[in-house]
């Protein structure tokens, strides 16, 4: 099959993926889902970790029935709980011999204030310290290979909210901003994916970022219901000029996870305007994003509140 341009990188771009085991969360729907299903379809073992395993059933299902070869399970997940996190990881060791593919895609977006299980900021403690937790937990499960990736989600909103105030993660000090929170969430992502190649060995697995653009999904729908009615409005008007479907938002998610091209470090997004619609290619984030000094204390002080240290 020839290969797209690097400029025009499709799912037809994906290699084959028969005996390689992806582990993607939230894998039910949106994003996640999508990137199940091409993965399927080019022949890859998956399980859908999820926090709700029914839904996760039906997705499962869902891509039986679309890759009738694929060998596909559901494993329960809550990001919100370290102590889930820590069941997941303990199923997955026992049941996986090998992990090729760990897809940290979930996440919780725009949510008006609450904690999770252990007491963080919802947001922060979700999208950035269960993924911690989770990676480090199953990191030595990834083979000695480029070809096996740690894929983190991220998102162009990672811009959003100015600069990250590590000593107040809780966000006791100031009065609550969901966008603010959910931004500096996914500058942390980033900052993780950086820091976790440093420490990578040469010839290892790779850990790559990468962001969906301005995707139409259920998950960025439920966020603006959270919005105020004026952000609502203007969201309906841009709407149809800065969102893509579904399957073209989780081509950067993909390039980073199966791209033989794609180097340790790297960031993909969409190439269009804004990097909000267009295909895959690498991009830069945040300045903020490559400060190594910042990178070193998110790196100490997720060790410290997960109580999870990596083997690396």
């Amino acid at each position: 099959m020839p290969r797209s341009s690097a400029a025009r990188w499709t799912a037809d771009d994906i290699p084959d993926q028969q005996g390689r085991i992806a582990v993607i969360t939230g894998a039910n729907t949106g994003i996640g889902f999508e990137v199940a299903k091409a993965l399927a379809r080019r022949g890859a073992s998956l399980v859908l970790a999820v926090r709700d395993t029914d839904r996760g059933k039906r997705a499962a299902d869902s891509l039986a029935a679309l890759a009738p070869a694929a060998a596909v399970r559901v494993q329960h997940l809550d990001l919100g709980s370290l102590a889930s996190v820590r069941a997941a990881a303990a199923e997955l060791r026992a049941t996986s011999p090998r992990i090729d593919l760990l897809i940290n895609n979930a996440g919780v977006m725009y949510t008006p204030q609450q904690t999770t299980a252990d007491g963080f900021e919802l947001q922060f403690g979700t999208n950035h310290l269960g993924h911690f937790a989770l990676t480090g937990l199953l990191l030595d499960l990834l083979p000695a290979s480029p070809a096996a990736r740690v894929v983190t989600v991220s998102s162009a909103g990672h811009r959003m909210g100015g600069p990250i105030d590590l000593d107040d993660l809780a966000r006791r000090e100031r009065p609550y901003d969901r966008t603010a929170a959910y931004g500096h969430s996914k500058l942390a992502n980033l900052m993780f994916t950086y820091a976790l190649q440093r420490k990578l060995p040469a010839g290892g697995p790779l850990a790559v970022a990468a962001h969906p653009g301005g995707a139409d999904t259920t998950g960025s729908r439920t966020a603006m219901s959270h919005s105020s009615a004026l952000t609502r409005a203007a969201f309906s008007v841009i709407r149809p000029l800065l969102l893509q479907s579904p399957e073209m938002g989780a081509l950067p998610v993909l390039r980073a996870a199966t791209d033989p091209s794609v180097r340790g470090g790297e960031y993909y997004g969409p190439r269009g305007f804004q990097q909000s619609k267009g295909h895959p290619v690498p991009v830069r984030s945040s300045p903020q994003s490559y400060d190594v000094a910042l990178q070193q204390r998110l790196w100490a002080l997720s060790e410290e509140l997960t109580e999870v240290r990596f083997g690396v």
